[in-house]
């Protein structure tokens, strides 16, 4: 485990990304997200297998992140699957999480910039 500038940020995204993947392979969240929501929108007969490789691959990356292995596409895939999650889930509550609405893209938003932090601990200019 690499102790460099960003091991607080991955240790705290990936604590989020297991927080939020594993309970729901316990408790019916997955089968409920993807039977009841995915395959609703349009992902049938898919919904469910969807619902499972999307928290597999929070759980994967949150690993790749706590032992700063394959970080790249851990960054890149979650990056994705949160664009997804505020285009066809958050977008239309809007931008709060809580407070001024419900649901919103605010909390995705951020994970997005953090994980771009992680990927970029330097930024993006290159350095002479």
């Amino acid at each position: 485990m690499n102790f460099n500038s960003t091991f607080l940020l991955r240790m705290a995204i990936a604590i989020i990304l297991l927080v939020h993947s594993v309970p729901g392979m316990f408790n019916g969240g997955i089968n409920a997200f993807g039977n009841l929501y995915l395959d609703a929108i349009g992902f049938a007969p898919f919904g469910l297998c969807l619902a499972w490789l999307i928290k597999l691959s929070h759980v994967a990356a949150a690993v790749c992140l706590i032992f700063e292995r394959y970080v790249k596409w851990a960054v890149l895939i979650t990056i994705a699957i949160l664009i997804a999650g505020i285009a066809l889930i958050h977008w239309h509550e809007g931008w709060f999480v809580v407070g001024g609405g419900r649901n919103g893209v605010e909390f995705n938003f951020l994970l997005i910039i953090a994980l771009l932090t992680i990927q970029f601990p330097t930024g993006w200019a290159k350095k002479e």
